[in-house]
């Protein structure tokens, strides 16, 4: 299984671009982005959303290695329906924890 730094590296190779080429692209210096592409750094949520739109690439191409498809536009939708109901879940534990600490007159 290859890693998001792996889809990052071909991304980048696809637009026939040297790691410095890259880091210049994304203002970062070109050890941070060889970091990146080997997995030595963990990648937020904004620097993949950065990688993303200056290589031009869907971000579900970093991640997965493949362009997003009907399967995997299927799978997201499961996914949310899924947060969403372990985000209620928490909420009403959260409400229980608080209950207890007015019991408890905390």
């Amino acid at each position: 299984m290859k890693s998001i730094g792996d889809h990052i590296k071909q991304s980048r190779l696809a637009l026939g671009l040297s790691q410095a080429d890259a880091a210049k692209k994304l203002n970062i210096s070109t050890p941070a982005f060889c970091k990146i592409e080997t997995g030595q750094t963990d990648l937020n949520i904004s620097r993949l959303l950065q990688i993303s739109k200056t290589f031009k690439v869907p971000v579900m191409q970093l991640i997965a290695g493949q362009s997003a498809t009907p399967d995997s536009s299927e799978e997201l939708v499961a996914l949310k329906k899924e947060l969403i109901e372990k985000e209620e879940e928490l909420n009403k534990l959260r409400k229980k924890v608080i209950d207890l600490y007015d019991k408890l007159g905390i």
